[in-house]
């Protein structure tokens, strides 16, 4: 299964279909309609002829404007598709680089990133991103990708609520967001990450931190949505709320997405 999800791309990591789920009520998303990655600096030429094979018609960047300053994603001289985004920062920094200053150890990194979960469902600049997102899939009937920096926080947290939106169970929600931890080119990916922990903190953060820091748990996502929850009872009522996705928008989602 992972393997059908995955698209076996050079310098895109993270790079999936997250549909073809069953949801509540009977029907299944549908297949290549639903894409999730990381950023696309590193794009390869291949890469590039890969995804213009996907006939995207809408990419939503989570990014914040010093992330694709730092990190312009590659196009193809035919990328044609949509590309939404809110101006300001999201996030601060990417997730695993907000939790990673000073000389931490692994249970260290797990609780920041715990803790930098729990405040993304208020984050303004990403609840602007992720109401042009959900906007979007409620309105285009084609191909969309989602992304950030490295693809597994803010995406993760953004494709969860879109799954519960859509009815996808809770124990396939949570599936494939931890598909992260097993899809492509893992080791690659959090050295990378390393790297860049490291450039920017120094060389005093654990290794087991750093993958701690890479890599998603089922913790990470329990804190967003345990927020979501506390303060709202349910996905449905926080979209509403706070991303001002009404009930018409949710219907015409699923009409849209559910086969």
């Amino acid at each position: 299964m992972l393997a059908e999800r995955v698209l076996p791309l050079s310098g895109i990591h993270n790079f999936r279909d997250y549909g073809g789920y069953a949801v509540e009520g009977g029907g299944r998303l549908r297949d290549a309609m639903l894409w999730r990655s990381a950023h696309h600096e590193a794009a390869s030429d291949e890469d590039l002829a890969a995804l213009d094979q996907l006939a995207l018609e809408t990419v939503i960047d989570l990014r914040g404007d010093d992330e694709r300053e730092m990190h312009p994603c590659r196009r193809s001289e035919s990328f044609s598709a949509r590309v939404l985004f809110a101006g300001g920062v999201t996030a601060g920094l990417a997730p695993h680089l907000q939790a990673a200053g000073g000389t931490i150890d692994v249970e260290t990194a797990r609780d920041r990133m715990i803790d930098t979960y729990a405040g993304m469902p208020y984050r303004p600049a990403l609840v602007a991103t992720l109401r042009l997102y959900l906007a979007a899939l409620a309105e285009y009937d084609a191909p969309s990708l989602v992304h950030c920096v490295a693809g597994k926080d803010r995406t993760g947290f953004a494709v969860a609520i879109a799954h519960r939106l859509l009815g996808v169970h809770e124990d396939d929600l949570m599936q494939d967001y931890l598909l992260t931890n097993t899809a492509g080119k893992i080791e690659e990916r959090i050295a990378q990450g390393a790297a860049h922990i490291r450039s920017r903190y120094g060389a005093e953060i654990h290794d087991d931190a750093i993958r701690a820091l890479m890599s998603v748990n089922p913790a990470y996502l329990d804190a967003a949505l345990a927020t979501v929850r506390r303060d709202h009872g349910d996905i449905p009522t926080y979209a509403e709320a706070v991303l001002n996705f009404t009930p018409a928008m949710r219907e015409a989602l699923v009409d849209r997405l559910v086969v």
